[in-house]
């Protein structure tokens, strides 16, 4: 329901800025840059989901062979104890546990392609154990907050953009991007977890939660020790090793176990394939009213509405620049790129301006994006309080960039 009603308001908001901007601009070419959006962001809907099939298909089946090689097994033994407290109202040994344990890794590795297929396998076994079937279950809602505040360990997409565009050093936005990401994440469970009156204050949740603090900030001294020319290199280097090292310990332990490998890749990747075709519509309707509202000048507006208030308050505004990659994380991912590459090509990768939208870019997932593909999948349509926790991710995530920019860059 209230996916509906945002739905709708994106369309209304940007047929109303269209009429603005006609009346009182003579704008007349407004319209055709609203239709031309929707049949440009329907062939982006569509092209996404197509090119998700392949990526899909292969982790689909490398899941499924995990699966009979006992990994997904081992890992819910592994993390059981914290997310039986995370996800009450699972089953113990459902196995959507192995599956949202090995999405959330890939996603701390920035290893967008192998997530997203293992995330969709976890939301459909999430899916087998939910009574109503339209709406979202509790813990559906938990792990799509999880995806969406976008816990990432190493950015390497963004650190890659940087180096592509000149950065003398391009890993100098990694620390306050994990600081951000870390922060935000931790806002998007407290607020699942206050609505869904869960005990974050448990002896076994404080200890993994402070396991994952040492890491993290093990990961930020390493990192730290290292010359910044090396952290790209180091990071890269580590994300590909791990993802190898995953693919090859699926396809041995199910060899030990005795099972036929390749049979059971085909079994998985046949599902890989008909998901895809599936999230087509929910990902092309998401789209389309995005770039309606993006298109009629809706969203910059907003930003100019922003700076003015702030500057009116007496703060600085030179956040204001990169305020629309924040603006649009939330509503497409490509969309927050572009913009992201739009601030450094146009103030410099090493500008405070240029490092403030990469810190944003790292900070939080794409939650409309998420929303769409993961609940679509699974054919969820009352999406309950899912969009409130995610765009409160959304939100602590980019302000603490904004802080952390301020303090880091200036």
């Amino acid at each position: 329901m209230v996916l509906n009603y945002i739905w709708v308001a994106f369309f209304v908001i940007g047929f109303i800025f269209a009429l603005v901007q006609l009346i009182f601009y003579g704008d007349t070419q407004i319209f055709n840059k609203l239709v031309s959006s929707t049949f440009t962001s329907a062939k982006t809907g569509f092209e996404i989901s197509i090119g998700l099939a392949g990526v899909l298909t292969l982790w689909m089946g490398l899941m499924r062979v995990g699966e009979k090689g006992g990994v997904v097994r081992g890992l819910t033994k592994v993390v059981g104890p914290l997310f039986r407290r995370l996800f009450p109202s699972l089953p113990k040994d459902n196995p959507a546990y192995g599956s949202m344990v090995l999405n959330i890794a890939a996603n701390m590795l920035g290893l967008d392609n192998a997530a997203t297929p293992m995330g969709l396998k976890a939301m459909k076994e999430l899916q087998d154990v939910n009574p109503k079937k339209e709406e979202a279950s509790d813990p559906m809602i938990m792990f799509l907050v999880l995806n969406a505040s976008g816990l990432v360990v190493i950015p390497v997409s963004i650190l890659v953009y940087r180096a592509q565009l000149g950065s003398a050093n391009p890993a100098d936005v990694f620390i306050p991007i994990l600081i951000s990401t870390f922060v935000a994440a931790m806002a998007g469970v407290l607020s699942v977890a206050l609505i869904q009156k869960i005990n974050l204050l448990n002896k076994v949740v404080l200890a993994y939660f402070g396991v994952l603090v040492a890491i993290l900030g093990g990961i930020v001294w390493f990192f730290s020790t290292l010359p910044e020319e090396k952290i790209t290199t180091y990071s890269t280097f580590a994300a590909n090793l791990i993802l190898i090292l995953v693919i090859t310990s699926f396809i041995v332990l199910a060899l030990i176990r005795k099972v036929n490998v390749y049979d059971t890749f085909i079994e998985g990747a046949k599902e890989g394939f008909t998901v895809a075709v599936k999230i087509i519509p929910y990902l092309v309707a998401i789209l389309v009213a995005i770039g309606i509202f993006r298109a009629s000048g809706a969203m910059n507006l907003m930003v100019d509405g922003i700076a003015s208030f702030f500057g009116w308050l007496g703060f600085d505004t030179q956040f204001a620049d990169a305020l629309p990659v924040a603006i649009m994380k939330p509503l497409s991912g490509s969309g927050s790129r572009g913009l992201m590459v739009d601030v450094m090509t146009n103030f410099g990768a090493d500008s405070f301006v240029g490092r403030m939208a990469c810190t944003m870019q790292g900070s939080t997932d794409t939650v409309f994006y998420v929303i769409a593909v993961y609940f679509g999948s699974v054919g969820i349509k009352n999406t309950r309080y899912a969009i409130l926790c995610g765009l409160t991710a959304d939100i602590v995530g980019s302000v603490t960039a904004i802080l952390l920019s301020y303090l880091f860059y200036t």
